[in-house]
C-alpha cells in the first residue's frame, strides 16, 4: 500500500511539470504576416486562441481545443489541425488534479501527435499555412508538446530531432520571424 500511495506522489510530482506545458507559439499577427494569412480566419482565431493557451491561460484551453478539433473534422488529412489538437488534448493536463486524468490527457494528446507526424507526406514540406510549409509546423508544435512533458513519456529525444529538423530544413530561413523565434524558445527551453 505504501508503495502505490509512493508512486502516485511521484506520478503527481512529474506531472506538475506538465502544468508548465506552455509551448511558444508563433503566430501571424506578430511581425510581418505573410499575405496568406488572412486567407484562413478560423485557423488563425484557432491559433490565437492555443497561443493564450500555452500562455498560461488555462480557459483557452477547451476553447482552442474545440476548435482544432472542429478544423480537423473539416479538414481530415491535415496534420497540421490535428497536430494542435493534440497538443491541446496534452495540455488539458493543466486543467485537473487527479494523476490518473493528467495521465489519460497527455497519452491521448502524444497519440493525436504521433498519428499527426505520421500523415506527413513529401507535399507537407511545400504546402504553406501562413508562410510555413505545413510539415515545419506540424513538427514544432509536436517538438514543443514532447520537450514540455515529464521524461517519464519518453519524448524528449525525438521532441530534440523534431526541432532539430525544423531548425535545419532549408524553409526555415524564409519563415516568418515569430516562427522561427518560437523555435528558438523551444530550443532554449530544451537546453535547460
Amino acid at each position: 500500500m505504501q508503495r502505490r500511495h509512493l508512486f502516485q506522489a511521484l506520478i503527481a510530482s512529474q506531472l506538475v511539470l506538465v502544468a508548465a506545458l506552455a509551448l511558444p507559439v508563433w503566430s501571424a499577427d506578430h511581425g510581418s504576416p505573410p499575405p496568406a494569412a488572412s486567407a484562413n480566419a478560423e485557423l488563425a482565431t484557432a491559433v490565437a486562441l492555443f497561443r493564450r493557451a500555452s500562455d498560461g491561460d488555462a480557459t483557452a484551453i477547451a476553447p482552442a481545443l474545440h476548435d482544432f478539433t472542429a478544423l480537423h473534422h473539416t479538414r481530415p488529412g491535415d496534420p497540421l489541425t490535428l497536430a494542435y489538437a493534440g497538443a491541446a488534448t496534452a495540455m488539458q493536463a493543466r486543467t485537473t488534479w487527479l494523476p490518473w486524468k493528467k495521465i489519460d490527457h497527455a497519452e491521448d494528446g502524444l497519440a493525436m501527435l504521433d498519428k499527426a507526424l505520421a500523415l506527413l507526406g513529401p507535399a507537407h514540406d511545400h504546402a504553406l499555412e501562413r508562410g510555413v510549409p505545413l510539415a515545419l509546423e506540424t513538427k514544432l508544435t509536436a517538438a514543443g508538446t514532447f520537450l514540455a512533458l515529464p521524461s517519464m513519456f519518453n519524448r524528449g529525444e525525438r521532441g530534440r530531432r523534431l526541432l532539430d529538423e525544423v531548425m535545419k530544413h532549408p524553409a526555415y530561413a524564409g519563415t516568418p520571424a515569430a516562427f522561427q523565434e518560437a523555435a528558438r524558445k523551444i530550443a532554449a527551453k530544451a537546453a535547460q
